[in-house]
């Protein structure tokens, strides 16, 4: 997006760089809008230069906005030495030192020895931590994808059905409602395995009287949506509705509480002390959430160690949650939108108990 563009050249020239090399394809895609997989950047405070090879000379002229575009070899920095804007003599570069292996800054180095080479990180990432309302609306389109997949989902799952069929479906439904490809490895967690924060699909069968944990996403234009619910296949057990309705509980809660002005630690506090005073604080052992954009686990944190505060129209999600290891346990998500005395929960899925 060329306004993104604009304000990282401000930022350039600010951090006293003759320029910055731009390697992540996510970062550039939110520079730029360009969904390809290969290409680099040259940002100057004045000029942005777009290198990529052959194969994507079409794709750029129809997506990269606001640079001018350099079609040259198939590792764009073979092209550096002969590039006239670097052959100023010690020249700055700064370069996303989180994105770049001691292999290519080795190869840097070959290519351009008599530059300056100096490592930035979260340059870009600085810029996008507080969404526009052009990135929070495509959000909003990722989110009801995740949404309508979950209503879907809830008449394919069925006792015999293995986590791994629920999970293609989950994604085969997302891409059919126009996903890009799924957020992240999706979770799928029945039974004894709900209790696993992270139990991507496995091939167990799903049977009568298992909750069920879906932890899945959509990716649109590049921005992505993270949900989760917990449903049961079968009426539940009275032990199941007290576990559900405390996390349930807990999660409006955050979504009541959640607000720009106060830190990370703060929020995820707040909601820790409800499931904490009923005796389970040590089966909810993440953080409460994260940021949301075009990753998936964007800044800010929402954790017990985060003081980053929160501001206005960042993104961040809501997923407390409570595993117990043998049994089972609950997850629920939504993404929200900070405002200076509330927030905007963005999904509108169903998160009273559901039982198939």
């Amino acid at each position: 997006m060329p306004s993104n563009l604009k304000r990282l050249q401000q930022l350039v020239k600010k951090e006293n760089l003759d320029c910055l090399l731009v390697t992540d394809v996510i970062n550039i895609r939110y520079l730029t809008g360009y969904s390809g997989s290969s290409a680099k950047m040259l940002v100057f405070p004045t000029q942005t230069y777009f290198f990529t090879d052959f194969r994507y000379k079409d794709q750029v002229k129809k997506e990269v906005k606001g640079a001018k575009i350099e079609i040259g070899q198939r590792d764009p920095m073979m092209d550096f030495p002969k590039f006239k804007p670097l052959q100023k003599k010690n020249i700055t570069i700064g370069f996303q030192s989180e994105h770049m292996t001691h292999a290519i800054l080795e190869h840097l180095k070959e290519l351009l020895p008599d530059a300056v080479l100096i490592p930035t990180k979260g340059l870009v990432g600085s810029l996008s931590i507080i969404k526009t309302q052009a990135e929070i609306k495509l959000i909003r389109e990722a989110v009801k994808i995740s949404d309508k997949a979950f209503d879907r989902i809830l008449g394919y799952i069925q006792p015999g059905l293995r986590e791994n069929e629920i999970a293609a479906e989950l994604e085969y439904q997302m891409k059919m409602l126009g996903s890009e490809r799924p957020a992240f490895d999706t979770i799928v967690a029945s039974g004894p395995r709900s209790a696993m924060p992270h139990g991507v699909a496995s091939d167990r069968k799903v049977q009568k009287g298992d909750f069920i944990t879906m932890d899945f996403g959509a990716v649109y234009k590049g921005y992505h949506s993270d949900m989760t619910r917990t449903i049961v296949v079968g009426k539940a057990t009275q032990k199941q509705k007290k576990i559900y309705n405390l996390v349930l509980k807990a999660q409006k809660a955050g979504c009541r509480y959640a607000k720009a002005g106060m830190t990370g630690k703060e929020l995820d506090k707040k909601v820790r002390n409800i499931i904490e005073k009923a005796g389970y604080g040590k089966n909810f052992g993440h953080g409460l959430g994260h940021g949301l954009g075009t990753v998936v686990h964007d800044s800010p944190p929402v954790s017990p160690l985060s003081d980053v505060e929160l501001r206005p129209n960042m993104v961040v999600t809501i997923e407390p949650g409570i595993y117990i290891s043998g049994w089972g346990g609950v997850r629920i998500e939504d993404d929200v939108v900070l405002k200076k005395n509330s927030c905007v929960i963005l999904n509108k899925a169903e998160k009273e108990l559901i039982e198939l």
